[in-house]
């Protein structure tokens, strides 16, 4: 089990498909803040919370030079029905064999109703624009978590 990349580090490199068929690569986001967060499953309760609050503040965040991507185990086709459904306008990227997952920590055995399984835990990292990591949350509660990433990156721009 890969161990959470920590503040200071190198940002895990990856590449994935969005919710269009783009391929997407940490490395299209250099000199750029990325919001990278791991969420379980495209139209859940808490999964819906979360995303709905990251593009009510996207404003907020593009002005502050970041880019919002979820990264779910999730199809490009449950994507597009979750943003359409939604009205969200952040990037979903997917990630099927759970590979950028499993390179930030985030692929995790987890317990639910006394079983155990493999599943995506919660987490989301702030990557600064030299790709390190800036910032790292793990069992993040979904409500209220938005805003809490939107103070950190405002705490790290000020100059």
């Amino acid at each position: 089990m890969t161990n959470i990349p920590q503040r200071g580090q190198q940002a895990p490199l990856f590449s994935t498909i969005d919710q269009d068929g783009n391929q997407v690569s940490l490395s299209d986001f250099l000199d750029q803040w990325v919001v990278l967060y791991f969420y379980p499953k495209d139209d859940t309760p808490g999964c819906t919370v979360e995303a709905k609050d990251f593009t009510e503040l996207s404003i907020d965040f593009s002005q502050l030079g970041a880019k919002i991507l979820g990264v779910s185990p999730d199809s490009q086709k449950t994507h597009c029905k979750f943003i359409n459904k939604h009205n969200l306008t952040i990037t979903l990227l997917s990630d099927p064999e759970h590979q950028v997952a499993e390179a930030y920590g985030a692929w995790r055995l987890k317990k639910f109703m006394g079983k155990e399984y493999m599943g995506v835990e919660r987490s989301t990292f702030l990557i600064a624009p030299n790709q390190t990591i800036a910032h790292t949350w793990a069992k993040v509660q979904a409500k209220n978590h938005a805003m809490a990433v939107l103070t950190q990156l405002r705490e790290l721009t000020k100059v």
